[in-house]
């Protein structure tokens, strides 16, 4: 798994997609949530907008990735 860092309160949940390559574009991230190819915390998620916390796991294509705070 995964663990992305970050400086902010949360990060959505396109920006996390973009920002660990799982996918190319914002609109790519934008399609594949849309079609529930994405799960937050082991539920099908469909709001690209959707805030990550600290704490939160997102699996998309078998890859799993956590949110942590930097402290």
């Amino acid at each position: 798994m995964e663990t992305v860092t970050i400086h902010t309160d949360f990060i959505k949940l396109q920006d996390l997609l973009k920002l660990t390559h799982q996918v190319s574009s914002g609109g790519e991230g934008k399609i594949v949530i849309q079609e529930g190819q994405v799960c937050v915390n082991g539920e099908t998620c469909t709001m690209r907008g959707k805030k990550l916390y600290p704490g939160d796991v997102v699996s998309y294509q078998g890859h799993e990735t956590a949110v942590a705070r930097q402290v």
